[in-house]
């Protein structure tokens, strides 16, 4: 990793078959401790990875094919995610096959491999920690992949409920409604038009798209009638 950090191209890590000795110069076989001044050359050694750190509870993951920060008893390596995740995942997230071979939406980086944490969205796609941080920071709450909801939001739908409740829309479009789609739940349904929302009937969420023009309701009350003789 290190090496590719200052490279243009990247090593295999996995065909490294000799190692140097920085103190005594000796070449050897990849191993933990020198064989000739018995320098420790990491804490921590994989003879799969050949990866030399300090000591990080890592461990080695024989599915996702390369080392981990553990500790190892903290997480679990879903089949169908193929990915290590924490424990408190376990059957508690939506499996989305093969999930973090695919590259970070944000930053478009990988997230396999990567040394920054993933982010598990209740959608089941992954961002990198640092992006979905930095999503909720700028106020965007939406998976940039699917639309989803990238947290739970039921304090801010109140909020938007109390905002609607104090701001009736003007008299011409008191009465119209509009054809939706949540991005939530996926339901479609037709709802009062409002310019700061539309809410979802089946979910109670405002993470809705429109889906066509406006629907005015003609009133009986609204129809001019001709004066009597």
């Amino acid at each position: 990793m290190c090496h590719d950090a200052e490279e243009n191209h990247q090593m295999d890590r996995f065909k490294v078959r000799e190692v140097q000795c920085s103190a005594c110069l000796t070449v050897q076989q990849t191993q933990q401790t020198c064989q000739q001044c018995h320098l420790l050359f990491g804490e921590y050694y994989c003879d799969i990875c050949h990866l030399f750190d300090k000591d990080k509870k890592q461990y080695h993951c024989q599915p996702c094919g390369i080392c981990r920060i553990g500790p190892r008893e903290k997480y679990f390596h879903c089949e169908k995610c193929n990915l290590c995740l924490a424990q408190d995942l376990q059957g508690n997230h939506k499996c989305v096959e093969n999930v973090s071979r695919q590259n970070c939406p944000v930053c478009m980086e990988d997230i396999h491999t990567s040394r920054i944490g993933a982010h598990v969205l209740p959608c089941g796609h992954l961002l990198h920690k640092t992006c979905f941080d930095d999503m909720i920071r700028t106020g965007a709450y939406r998976c940039p992949l699917c639309m989803h909801s990238a947290c739970d939001m039921q304090n801010h739908w109140k909020e938007i409920d109390k905002e609607i409740a104090q701001s009736p829309m003007p008299t011409e479009y008191q009465g119209a409604m509009v054809k939706i789609m949540c991005n939530d739940c996926q339901a479609h349904c037709t709802v009062p038009f409002h310019v700061l929302g539309m809410k979802c009937t089946s979910c109670g969420s405002y993470n809705t798209a429109q889906d066509g023009g406006l629907i005015h309701q003609t009133a009986k009350t609204s129809r001019q009638q001709l004066p009597k003789c």
